[in-house]
């Protein structure tokens, strides 16, 4: 599982809040949302924040393997 955690640390540290994103930058609710969810994004995504917060992909996201227990 891809999970986005690092994204709202990277964020507060860098005192950014969503509203800026969205207002500023265009970065849709949704996709915010779906982040929150450790959902599907575009890469597309995750390429603007990479450019937007200057930091690089593991500042946002991390691969977290999935519990053989839960399947």
């Amino acid at each position: 599982m891809i999970k986005y955690d690092r994204l709202w640390a990277t964020l507060k540290e860098r005192k950014i809040s969503q509203y800026y994103l969205i207002k500023n930058y265009g970065i849709d609710k949704a996709q915010l949302r779906r982040l929150r969810k450790n959902m599907v994004v575009k890469t597309l995504i995750i390429d603007t924040l990479c450019q937007i917060l200057d930091c690089d992909v593991e500042d946002i996201m991390e691969y977290v393997p999935d519990d053989p227990e839960t399947k």
